[in-house]
């Protein structure tokens, strides 16, 4: 029997970097499902129930955090790895990040891709161990 491919939410809104992330992650044998703002983003998370979420934090009608906030009060996704990747890059934007629950934080202009796509497979092994 085959595997259920892992679902995994872009949340970005640069046309070119939400592609090129869809495009490797379904390389990789993963479901894509695509948002480009806020609140997009809330509406495709109770819908799809992701295994895994990629979030930008400058993101049109609700910013990053609003969503994160979302997910935290959500009891259905409130577990759901969530790995920020944002250009911003201050201590205390990844602070924040990670206290409303990120277990990943990724500065866009410091990571490859291919890292990206990397550490989204380590953590989609992590959750089935």
């Amino acid at each position: 029997m085959a595997e259920t491919p892992a679902k995994i939410l872009v949340i970005e809104d640069d046309p070119f970097l939400s592609n090129l992330l869809k495009l490797r992650l379904q390389k990789e044998q993963m479901e894509v499902i695509s948002a480009v703002d806020g609140d997009e983003a809330i509406k495709k998370l109770n819908e799809a129930e992701p295994d895994l979420i990629l979030l930008d934090l400058i993101l049109p009608k609700k910013s990053g955090f609003e969503v994160l906030e979302s997910i935290s009060k959500n009891p259905s996704l409130k577990d759901k790895p969530v790995i920020i990747i944002s250009n911003l890059g201050q201590t205390s934007d990844i602070q924040k990040g990670k206290e409303l629950g990120a277990v990943e934080y990724f500065v866009k202009a410091k990571i490859s891709i291919d890292d990206l796509v990397s550490k989204v497979k380590e953590f989609l092994n992590k959750k089935v161990d």
